[in-house]
């Protein structure tokens, strides 16, 4: 079955043009020439970058003349490491302006005992595991997070990682069977699975009715291979270009779109591709992403 395009929109995250993990990259790049090359390109809306206004009316007025919505933008949360009530009030805060924007759904990483940030870490040896202990503050942390999106009117999508607790499809599986599915529900990251050895169609299948919320992301299997050999950290391997747009690497986006369809997927699919523009113009890059997945998704 074909994804709806009534019901599935396509967007971008701005991570192409800027990164939020390495300014270095694309610092230069105005958040204007982001948003009007997002649009140029095709795309109905976008994920929220830090060089976006964080005044709604701003940006709305920002986004308005080029036609294009927010679709979420990225949370991080420190259940393992942190208080749980620190991490409640920078979410509220993050769910209001969310919740300003349009938003339906709120991105939320675990990102306590992560390793995705630490540019000397190898990230495929070092991946952080949860205790028990851990496990027993986040998933009641989660489900706090999901009570207060519920509030609004939205839901809050665990969005598993590389360099993170939740990174391997065994680690998703755990986190699936803990959670409320009322409360918890899963953004499923083409790349970031493919990345940790797993499928995206596996988890489609397993989790379909959980996925509200979609990244397509690819992979040069090269630098994936390089990743493991030498080893480098995860930053490193965004500098040496592990990530590319859907079209340019290893995965076929056909097969995962028509699963997406066969369980009536509504929502966003959200192009992100984290790369050095320098090396990987955006504009370019983008318009060959959405041309894609016209291509193999017929939306």
């Amino acid at each position: 079955m074909v994804l709806d395009p009534q019901k599935v929109l396509v967007g971008i995250a701005p991570i192409g043009w800027t990164n939020d993990d390495l300014p270095e990259l694309g610092g230069e790049i105005p958040f204007e020439q982001c948003i009007d090359e997002m649009a140029a390109a095709g795309f109905a809306g976008c994920e929220v970058g830090n060089k976006y206004p964080r005044d709604p009316q701003a940006l709305w007025a920002a986004l308005k003349p080029r036609q294009l919505q927010i679709a979420s933008a990225w949370f991080s949360s420190f259940f393992t490491t942190q208080d749980a009530e620190a991490t409640e009030t920078r979410f509220v805060a993050h769910r209001d302006f969310l919740h300003a924007m349009g938003a339906k759904v709120i991105v939320v990483s675990e990102s306590g005992k992560s390793i995705q940030g630490e540019q000397d870490v190898p990230v495929w040896p070092n991946k952080p595991e949860f205790t028990e202990q851990d496990w027993a503050r986040l998933v009641p942390g989660l489900h706090r997070l999901g009570e207060l999106a519920a509030a609004k009117d939205m839901k809050i999508v665990f969005h598993h990682h590389m360099g993170t607790g939740i990174q391997w499809f065994d680690d998703v599986v755990k986190l699936m069977e803990r959670t409320d599915p009322e409360l918890v529900s899963l953004l499923l990251d083409t790349g970031h699975i493919e990345f940790a050895g797993g499928s995206s169609l596996d988890m489609i299948e397993a989790f379909g009715a959980r996925i509200k919320h979609v990244h397509f992301k690819d992979l040069r299997p090269a630098m994936v291979e390089r990743v493991k050999q030498e080893p480098l950290s995860f930053l490193g391997a965004v500098k040496q270009g592990v990530f590319t747009v859907p079209g340019d690497g290893m995965i076929d986006f056909g097969p995962i779109a028509r699963a997406l369809g066969n369980i009536g997927y509504e929502g966003w699919i959200v192009v992100e591709a984290e790369q050095d523009p320098a090396l990987a113009p955006p504009l370019e890059y983008a318009k060959k992403a959405r041309e894609h997945i016209r291509e193999v998704a017929g939306i």
